[in-house]
């Protein structure tokens, strides 16, 4: 008899300690989606499509003669000067900001993503992120593994998905002023993000 008991007790422990299915199946999950792997080069599809050849800076950077002056206002602690706006040869920047005008210089400039992914209102689902996102125009930009632009389509949409989870969070929707105070956080607070940076969010 006592024999018996102990084999119950013994058993009732043991199932005890052995998890549900369903608590596995959500470690599973969570373990899936916290471990996707990004290759450089499907990174370098999205940043060729978010990444700008022209971004805008410092509205005061435009008042500077550029002349070296002792003691210039507009000079940086490392000798360079502040930049009213920049451009590159082939897309570098994704801006930070929504839009931005310089009234006194005659400027202004929308950010492409503003334009073309919040289309049809302030907020998108994951759904309409990735659909825009992958039928954004693609060049190939500075930095990363060099995609060509015959080679840039985007078949498997879990890069931008991942990057739809990092500019959203928790939230089931991407708002876009949300999107910008992410871009600006990723960035290190600069006005433009870079390759570098995007990489790095990216786990790539």
């Amino acid at each position: 008899m006592m024999k018996f008991l102990l084999a119950l007790l013994l058993t009732t422990i043991v199932k005890g300690f052995v998890p549900s299915s369903s608590t596995r199946q959500g470690s599973m999950l969570y373990s899936t989606a916290e471990e996707v792997a990004i290759e450089p080069k499907d990174a370098v599809k999205l940043f060729g499509r978010l990444a700008e050849k022209y971004i805008m800076l410092d509205e005061s950077g435009g008042m500077c003669c550029y002349s070296a002056c002792k003691d210039c206002e507009y000079r940086l602690p490392d000798g360079g000067y502040k930049m009213a706006d920049q451009s590159a040869a082939r897309p570098k920047w994704i801006p930070v900001y929504e839009e931005r005008s310089f009234a006194g210089q005659n400027k202004e400039h929308k950010a492409k993503w503003t334009t073309e992914i919040f289309t049809e209102g302030p907020s998108v689902t994951k759904e309409e992120f990735v659909s825009a996102l992958t039928e954004m125009q693609y060049a190939p930009p500075l930095g990363g593994p060099f995609v060509g632009a015959t080679a840039a389509q985007i078949e498997d949409t879990a890069a931008a998905e991942k990057l739809f989870d990092i500019l959203a969070g928790e939230k089931e929707k991407l708002a876009r002023f949300k999107m910008s105070l992410q871009l600006k956080e990723l960035s290190g607070g600069e006005q433009g993000l870079t390759w570098k940076d995007f990489a790095a969010a990216m786990g790539v």
